[in-house]
């Protein structure tokens, strides 16, 4: 039997969406600090018992409730407009946020990470 690599007739592998799923400890105090960090109105879907989705136009968001890893080296990054107007806006919030300073690379990108109430590790960032 054959089982060296494979090499599509068709091109490569079509992905036709991404879902990012985190683990929240309490999906509705997620739910809250989620929609006011990116402005969302309500979930687009909920599935299932304790899963809510949110349809960000390039990916969907998943939360599920359970125990969230102690520890994650993984950071999910959204390319914003302008990420210093959002750094401004979410240090103004009066929420529950770890926010690092803003870094800026000249020529390069602009971004900033933090993390949620859970220590899952977000990051907003702009091209130059």
């Amino acid at each position: 039997m054959d089982c060296g690599p494979r090499v599509r007739k068709d091109g490569p592998m079509q992905i036709s969406s991404v879902t990012i799923g985190l683990t929240v400890s309490n999906l509705e105090a997620a739910r809250s600090w989620y929609e006011r960090v990116f402005e969302l109105a309500t979930p687009d879907l909920e599935p299932i018992d304790g899963v809510i989705e949110y349809d960000l136009g390039t990916a969907w968001l998943q939360l599920g409730e359970g125990q969230p890893a102690e520890t994650s080296s993984t950071t999910i990054r959204f390319d914003v407009p302008d990420v210093a107007a959002e750094y401004a806006r979410l240090a103004g919030l009066d929420l529950e946020i770890q926010l690092d300073e803003l870094v800026h690379v000249p020529d390069v990108i602009d971004f900033f990470v933090f993390r949620d109430p859970d220590g899952n590790l977000l990051s907003f960032y702009s091209l130059a």
